[in-house]
């Protein structure tokens, strides 16, 4: 006998509650219903249901803390998560899908907006796993010992999170609670200076992780981590990465061996910045920054000058000086924010 996908409904209005309950039970669903939100995430956490529909405003528990207390179980984190609420303000929309919900439905909403929600929020999750069989090709190269496709099935059931142009991923000295992969789109990370200048640590597209150095030292994040475009992250937490790699003590060296190669390439940025000279150090970025987007197929660096000059180590105007002599010397094309390599060989050679 198949499954019957379930939804649960977390809502503290009886008659919503029970006529999207039944409007869903025709549909062919198994429906759970809480009338509060704390029932919600006891239900949540003991059902493991296949979605979520929770109203904002709730006594006791409201929405937002429903869903702030689901995301810090690694069970129930991963599961799709609707907001109903009457509430239509932009504000609230963007809080509520900031804090990781995957939808917004705004009372009154029809049968087919309901459907529609549902169903497009199941068949992304579908397509999502799809992602992590081709994004964990590079860990499958390493590790063919037992352990692996428990890993593989762990990743699988994790939720993406969407994060929009210069939204944070998490600030300097918050506490780890796992590593991200760059699902799409490029997430940078940076310190900040005592003067308030930003230090550039790295930048990650698509297919890369970020966090590690945290996540192996078991301390508190020593960077920030910012989306430098509209991007979608994927959060592996901590207690499950820990669970995994405490079963599996190879599984263990070889995945912290992949991950640790993040460490390396700060270790050579930080060289560079103590003996290079400016051009020097800019063109050394730039290399850098180019090889990596030829392993995400694509041959032009998106940066812009104030990302730069904070990878580097120098001022803006300093950057812009060096970008103008490499383009009138014939080394790189720049249109705004768009730099092409021209001649990486001559960059290479470049000493002062």
């Amino acid at each position: 006998m198949i499954k019957k996908t379930s939804v649960l409904i977390i809502e503290d209005n009886d008659h919503i509650r029970e006529s999207t309950a039944e409007l869903l039970g025709l549909a062919n669903y198994e429906v759970f219903k809480a009338k509060d939100g704390k029932q919600g995430v006891d239900f949540a956490v003991k059902l493991l249901p296949d979605i979520i529909l929770c109203d904002i405003t709730m006594p006791e528990l409201d929405g937002y803390g429903v869903l702030h207390m689901l995301h810090k179980t690694p069970e129930t984190s991963a599961i799709p998560f609707i907001f109903i609420t009457a509430k239509s303000e932009r504000l609230d929309y963007r809080k509520g899908m900031e804090m990781g919900a995957d939808d917004y439905l705004a009372k009154p909403f029809n049968d087919m907006e309901l459907m529609n929600a549902i169903e497009t929020r199941l068949n992304k999750k579908n397509k999502e796993k799809d992602f992590y069989s081709h994004s964990l090709e590079q860990i499958d190269t390493l590790l063919h010992q037992k352990g692996f496709e428990e890993l593989r099935d762990l990743i699988a059931e994790r939720k993406i999170r969407r994060i929009h142009k210069k939204q944070t991923v998490y600030y300097e000295d918050d506490s780890v609670n796992g590593i991200y992969l760059v699902v799409s789109g490029r997430i940078k990370t940076f310190r900040l200076a005592m003067d308030g200048r930003e230090l550039l640590t790295g930048i990650y597209h698509k297919e890369q992780y970020f966090g590690v150095p945290s996540f192996l030292s078991g301390q508190a994040y020593q960077e920030s981590a910012e989306a430098m475009e509209d991007s979608s992250v994927c959060l592996l937490p901590s207690e499950m990465i820990d669970k995994l790699l405490n079963k599996y003590p190879a599984v263990a060296l070889n995945f912290i061996k992949l991950l640790s190669n993040s460490i390396l390439d700060k270790e050579e940025q930080l060289l560079q910045l103590a003996y290079n000279s400016v051009k020097r150090r800019i063109a050394q970025i730039l290399l850098r920054l180019n090889s990596s987007n030829k392993a995400n197929d694509s041959n032009i660096i998106k940066i812009s000058r104030d990302d730069l000059a904070s990878m580097a180590g120098m001022a803006t105007e300093t950057v812009s000086r060096v970008l103008s002599d490499f383009k009138d010397q014939g080394l790189i094309e720049k249109t705004g924010s768009q730099i092409h390599l021209i001649d990486e060989t001559k960059l290479q050679n470049i000493k002062n």
